[in-house]
């Protein structure tokens, strides 16, 4: 009943008639949804379907997915959708990214055959607390630490205080099997160490950790988003570049960061690519100058030259942040 009641809220502000997608891969978290997704739709006029992405990452990534699609359809989800997707430059984005690109922009185009209003995800509080723990790892900053989004455009995630354990339960109650991803088990993936370490910190500081790790990041996430509205206003204040290193200095320390990642992915560098050791490179050209000279960042040339400072897109350039 959790599962089924944070469904039925998220899905709350939806017309009658809306068509609403589950993400499904087969293991419990998105079993349980699409369950529960299936529920809502039997005392909601709305349409109930299930999009299974097929990574082609393991041998039996077909037959896990044709499976996926039959408890899909036995649940009376419809339209059930089966896509298989090439997962490009892993080397580059890194093997979870590069999958969780290529899932996503199935999902995207599938929304738009369909003419879905929402897509649902079924990350839990499990994975928030993950997330916020890879952050703090990462040191990333204040951004990192909010945890996984509950929205962001077409995508929903409903579980997000709904645990592991009660998904499966949840499956466990409806008579569902879900797929035990061996990838969940493989030290490689970062995610899999986070949730080994959340597991030993449970223990050791007691329970309840995780979802601390996940009401922090609730609660960050209002102070982010603040903070990104007030620097995305001090961008636009500023206007084009160079700009003058004075109203660079003027602008507080907690928004000049955020407004030098604006800078430089307005400027063409890849928003995934942009750390924090890039923002503090960008900074010191203001507090800490010293004749440094340019800094050749992912996709973009950041220079300092008569006391103004100018942001391009890939040039040469002598200082190389990595």
């Amino acid at each position: 009943m959790a599962v089924r009641a944070a469904v039925r809220h998220a899905l709350a502000d939806l017309p009658d008639g809306a068509t609403v997608l589950a993400g499904v891969s087969g293991g419990a978290d998105s079993l349980a949804l699409a369950a529960a997704l299936a529920w809502v739709a039997e005392r909601r006029p709305i349409t109930a379907g299930a999009i299974i992405v097929d990574h082609q990452l393991q041998p039996t990534s077909a037959e896990v997915a044709a499976d996926a699609a039959d408890v899909c359809r036995a649940l009376a989800l419809a339209p059930v959708e089966i896509v298989r997707v090439v997962v490009a430059d892993p080397a580059r984005l890194g093997p979870e990214a590069a999958a969780r690109e290529a899932r996503h922009t199935a999902l995207g185009e599938a929304a738009t055959r369909f003419g879905a209003s929402a897509i649902l995800l079924g990350h839990t509080r499990d994975d928030n607390a993950e997330q916020v723990l890879l952050g703090l790892a990462r040191g990333s900053g204040l951004r990192s630490l909010t945890g996984i989004p509950p929205l962001r455009g077409l995508l929903r995630r409903p579980l997000l205080r709904i645990t592991r354990a009660q998904t499966e339960a949840s499956c466990a109650e409806l008579g569902l099997t879900p797929w035990r991803d061996p990838h969940n088990e493989d030290p490689t993936f970062a995610r899999v160490r986070a949730r080994r370490a959340l597991a030993d910190l449970e223990a050791d500081l007691g329970h309840g950790f995780a979802d601390a790790l996940a009401r922090t990041a609730t609660q960050l996430r209002a102070d982010a988003d603040l903070l990104d509205d007030l620097a995305a206003q001090a961008a636009a204040q500023l206007g084009d570049g160079p700009w003058p290193v004075d109203r660079l200095a003027a602008i507080p320390t907690a928004l000049r960061t955020r407004v030098w990642r604006r800078l430089l992915i307005a400027a063409g560098a890849p928003a995934g690519q942009v750390s924090a050791r890039h923002t503090d490179a960008c900074d010191r050209l203001v507090t800490h100058w010293r004749g440094q000279g340019p800094l050749d960042l992912p996709g973009v040339t950041v220079t300092r030259a008569a006391g103004r400072v100018r942001v391009q897109g890939n040039g040469s350039a002598r200082h190389t942040v990595n």
